[in-house]
């Protein structure tokens, strides 16, 4: 994948697939060049030998085709950086996905379209709660559904058209100000 946001994209759709109510999606820049991106969900989580063998291209939970090549293009992409991917996780509670990226380094990709991902994955799961946070030294925000929908109101839903095109633009916004 091209694109830091592209793996998010695969990653996040993990936590829809394995039941996950809630994902929070944290990306922190630091003075040191460094990007860290936490992925966290409540879902099934995965059993030990799961976890110990999720990094394998040829362990997947797919019924369609017998490769999974999400966690290990995501760490590769970290790797060549210099950076490194740790992946926690609880049956029951749910998986962490930590990567560690040098932005400074040849060959880190770019982040890609954070707004457009994030907007994508929110229409597509609207029964699902994000909580997207961006930090970086100059400036943070955070986008959460479940602040949305108290606004909103049972009446408006998430994946409707116009919070698709307010998202995509709040969060535009927000990535030109940091």
């Amino acid at each position: 994948m091209k694109e830091l946001s592209l793996h998010l994209l695969d990653i996040v759709k993990n936590s829809t697939a394995a039941g996950a109510s809630l994902v929070r999606v944290e990306l922190t820049e630091a003075e040191d060049h460094t990007l860290t991106v936490v992925i966290a969900d409540n879902g099934r989580g995965m059993s030990p030998e799961m976890l110990a063998a999720v990094s394998d291209p040829f362990t997947t939970t797919r019924t369609t085709r017998k490769v999974g090549l999400g966690i290990p293009l995501y760490r590769l992409a970290a790797e060549q950086t210099g950076g490194s991917v740790t992946l926690e996780s609880t049956e029951g509670v749910g998986t962490t996905v930590t990567a560690v990226f040098h932005l400074d380094h040849l060959d880190c990709a770019p982040l890609g379209d954070l707004p457009g991902t994030a907007a994508l994955l929110i229409q597509g799961s609207p029964q699902i709660d994000f909580r997207f946070s961006h930090a970086t030294p100059r400036g943070s925000y955070v986008l959460d559904t479940q602040e949305m929908r108290e606004m909103l109101g049972p009446e408006v839903p998430l994946d409707a058209p116009e919070v698709f095109a307010w998202v995509t633009e709040y969060l535009a916004e927000q990535e030109a100000g940091i």
